[in-house]
């Protein structure tokens, strides 16, 4: 394995453990020329996943965009960054698990925001406003209020 600070291809495995509900070994490597200290994760190769965008066209699912967008939804925000790879973790979980070769960013983004809206509120709005292209106040005001009659109906059940 490279080491990402002075690219020599020999490190040692400090510890390994399960991450991602066993679907994944996570490792600590140090190199053996520098001494610096790096994660790596062992997943095993999935069938390849298509995603298909609003405008029709099709890419390979990447689970690191939806995680470029969730640590932007989230900057500032008192989220933990395993909280953000969990849901990336669960999200893609998820879509694996419908048995899809092809699956809408529609979905995706639903699946996504009903995570995050559990996590942080803000976050949620920030992605949601990105997602969903909000062109005014007035889609901005009425996304609001619809969380505020869920948080109602959520607080009835207690």
């Amino acid at each position: 394995m490279q080491c990402p600070r002075c690219q020599n291809n020999g490190s040692r495995v400090v510890d390994s453990r399960p991450a991602d509900e066993g679907r994944a070994i996570r490792r600590r490597r140090e190199c053996e020329a520098c001494s610096f200290r790096f994660t790596t994760f062992e997943r095993t190769e999935q069938a390849p996943l298509l995603v298909v965008k609003k405008n029709g066209t099709r890419e390979e699912f990447n689970r690191e965009k939806i995680l470029r967008g969730l640590i932007r939804s989230c900057e500032k925000r008192p989220v933990a960054m395993e909280q953000v790879e969990k849901i990336v973790d669960e999200v893609e979980n998820k879509v694996r698990g419908l048995g899809e070769n092809e699956v809408s960013t529609t979905l995706i983004g639903e699946y996504i925001m009903e995570r995050l809206a559990q996590v942080d509120e803000v976050a949620y709005i920030r992605f949601a406003s990105v997602y969903r292209e909000f062109k005014d106040m007035s889609v901005f005001l009425k996304e609001l209020q619809e969380m505020q009659e869920k948080e109602k109906i959520s607080k009835r059940k207690v």
